[in-house]
């Protein structure tokens, strides 16, 4: 894995990029590959690579050409199927001078164009330039795993793999979006284009971007979410596979899939042990799959409330693995809530991604750079409870006088048969608002946007002034032509994936966390055939009833133990406000949530912020006590504070990167050749 970056001048009125800009981009990103450096320059562009190095160790450097260097090449990610793609080009007349997946990137370019990226099984985001035709071509992984931020400057085009690498040119503005900030509040993410930084874009994930010689510019996706039309009713059962036979293929493909990402490394491979379904089917087919000492990895709670320990020992016992623990404790998540906003460079809902900072700091101290991870398991196989509320709301929103029909939340949440009356009507009325709307789009995720919109509550009227003259886009704008000929469960994994998975879950608390200490994610359920299969198996497969990932505990069966297939799901949180509640908090806290600065920052709504904050510290003696604050609540305080760190890190005090101490491995200048 790695970092990219790099300017290219379109007109021919602008100077060479400097050698000393390109420096200072890629420092700004070291983190993502501290191994080693790349740079390549001519009259028009430059390009600038950081490597973790983890396949063919010893010729892979970049930037990289083709054979009459026309053509060069910077890529961060993993093209996991390029030894079958390499057979393909080598029958092409095509042949090879290093062993990398880089190459074969642009060969397959040469060959195929941009019809190669939907070829390529893999995480990966990238820049060719072709300095003949002075082309630049940028392109992402069908999930986004990898990122790519974009900045358009009067015919000069700006990217890197993090907007610090953009913000290391001082020409580059740095002004809160409001629309990012609208979507956040309202999607829990950004949704690429847009950014939290004006003038900012990211490539949307499973795209590319051309830009020609004459400013012009093309984009095109070459790969979406797609589902199979949903069958009529009496069709059902025809023609599809049966549970038994969709098992066996959905467990060959996860095998293939696992064994492709531990094989293809020349650097050892750990696992993450989270002690549920996902990570304990993907840790067994990565033991399975390569002989020798398996390194896995965990972290504990020392708050009961989200502690696994008990699961993720067995498991590891399980696997006879090498097996690493840290303990997160509260203190931890507020010490280190800085750095990790950092990387995120955006704001978050949650504490989540904090705990894994940590956990890949303890995998990059064991001398592991890459593991393996269960996430999209839940995405592509129906397993939150997203989908199993909109099931039932669908169903009730048959008969919405019906007293019966509501009693299935019971199923899901066995804690509302016991809540007082109040407590439980208030629930049932949350989810049946909208039930006119069953069928519409966007209507499993109705509520959920609901309950984060609520949070704009807190915006200042500057702010929300902005929003309104301006409208941020909405997750339901460009949906698929044929979005309502879906069953309603894809529809919603489909939602799912492009608004929370590409957005923030698979950013947020996968790539940034895990390489703001240099470590690669691999993540299987997220291969490209193991998607396209998962899409297109039916429902009943995914969610039988209220039964989530049906399918894949059947694939489980004998692979792990039966305590963790049928182990009530306990989705991964972390303690969200109550970590920055103590008494010997750090400072930042309370100055963040400081009148002086709310109005300086203008965000925000100073007194009702305020508010808030001294609600939550009333609360600080009873901060152990599971359920104190209300999910509103909690996303509020860490949208908030995180926002605060946003604007404080990235435009009050941000500081470009010199570059100092980074030495290329690779230089090439044609700046007086081209």
């Amino acid at each position: 894995m790695c970092g990219i970056a790099g300017i290219v001048n379109l007109s021919d009125r602008r100077d060479p990029p400097t050698v000393e800009l390109l420096q200072s981009m890629i420092g700004a990103i070291r983190h993502r590959g501290p191994d080693e450096y790349g740079l390549y320059r001519d009259s028009h562009a430059g390009l600038v690579h950081a490597r973790l190095s983890i396949v063919d160790l010893k010729t892979g450097q970049q930037p990289m050409t083709n054979e009459d260097g026309t053509l060069w090449l910077i890529f961060n990610g993993e093209i996991f199927n390029f030894v079958e793609l390499k057979i393909d080009l080598e029958k092409l007349g095509h042949r090879f001078q290093t062993h990398s997946d880089t190459e074969i990137i642009l060969h397959a370019f040469e060959s195929w164009g941009a019809d190669c990226f939907a070829r390529f099984n893999g995480q990966w985001a990238l820049a060719l330039w072709n300095r003949q035709t002075r082309t630049l071509v940028l392109s992402r992984d069908r999930i986004g795993v990898r990122p790519l931020y974009i900045h358009e400057n009067n015919g000069r085009v700006l990217f890197g793999s993090e907007i610090k690498a953009l913000f290391a040119d001082p020409f580059v503005p740095r002004v809160m979006n409001p629309q990012g900030i609208d979507q956040t509040f309202t999607y829990w993410a950004s949704i690429a284009p847009v950014t939290m930084f004006e003038g900012i874009e990211e490539l949307p994930p499973g795209s590319f971007r051309i830009y020609g010689p004459d400013g012009k510019k093309k984009e095109n996706f070459y790969w979406r979410p797609a589902y199979p039309k949903a069958p009529k009713s009496w069709e059902h059962g025809s023609g599809f596979p049966t549970l038994a036979d969709s098992t066996e293929l959905l467990r060959e493909k996860l095998e293939q899939a696992t064994r492709l990402r531990m094989l293809r490394s020349d650097v050892p491979v750990g696992s993450y042990l989270s002690g549920g379904l996902d990570s304990s089917v993907i840790a067994q087919l990565g033991r399975k799959a390569k002989e020798g000492r398996f390194e896995t990895f965990s972290m504990r709670f020392d708050d009961l409330e989200f502690d696994e320990t008990q699961y993720q020992r067995m498991m590891a016992a399980t696997l006879d693995s090498s097996h690493r623990e840290i303990v997160v404790t509260r203190k931890d998540i507020a010490r280190v809530f800085p750095d990790v906003i950092l990387h995120t460079e955006r704001p978050i809902l949650r504490t989540a991604p904090a705990p894994l900072f940590l956990l890949s700091k303890a995998v990059r101290e064991s001398g592991i750079k890459a593991v393996l991870t269960g996430e999209g398991a839940d995405e592509m196989l129906g397993g939150y409870d997203i989908f199993r509320e909109a099931k039932i709301r669908q169903f009730w929103s048959h008969q919405p006088n019906s007293k019966v029909r509501p009693l299935l939340f019971d199923r899901i949440y066995p804690y509302l048969a016991r809540s007082p009356q109040r407590a439980r009507g208030m629930a049932l009325e949350f989810w049946k608002k909208g039930l006119e709307r069953a069928g519409s789009p966007g209507f499993s995720h109705g509520p959920r946007w609901q309950t984060t919109s609520s949070l704009k509550k807190f915006l200042s009227r500057d702010f929300l002034s902005s929003i309104e003259k301006n409208p941020s886009p909405s997750a339901l704008d460009n949906l698929p032509s044929d979005f309502d000929q879906w069953e309603s469960l894809a529809q919603a994994q489909y939602l799912e994936v492009t608004s929370l998975l590409s957005t923030y879950l698979i950013s947020s608390q996968g790539d940034r966390m895990l390489m703001a200490h240099s470590v690669e994610g691999r993540f299987p359920f997220l291969d490209a055939d193991v998607m396209e299969f998962c899409n297109n198996l039916p429902a009943e497969h995914k969610l039988a009833f209220l039964e989530e990932k049906r399918i894949l505990k059947k694939v489980a069966e004998g692979l792990i133990p039966d305590a963790i297939i049928h182990r009530k799901k306990q989705p991964y949180r972390a303690p969200d406000a109550a970590s920055f509640l103590a008494q010997d908090a750090p400072e930042y806290i309370q100055e963040l949530f400081s009148e002086r600065v709310l109005k300086s920052n203008g965000v925000f709504n100073s007194e009702a912020v305020r508010g808030l904050y001294d609600k939550c510290i009333s609360k600080r003696d009873k901060v152990h006590e599971p359920g104190l604050f209300s999910n509103t609540d909690n996303m509020a305080f860490v949208g908030i504070l995180s926002t605060q760190l946003v604007v404080r890190q990235f435009i009050e005090t941000f500081e470009p990167s010199s570059g100092a101490g980074i030495q290329f491995k690779t230089f090439v200048d044609r700046t007086h050749h081209s």
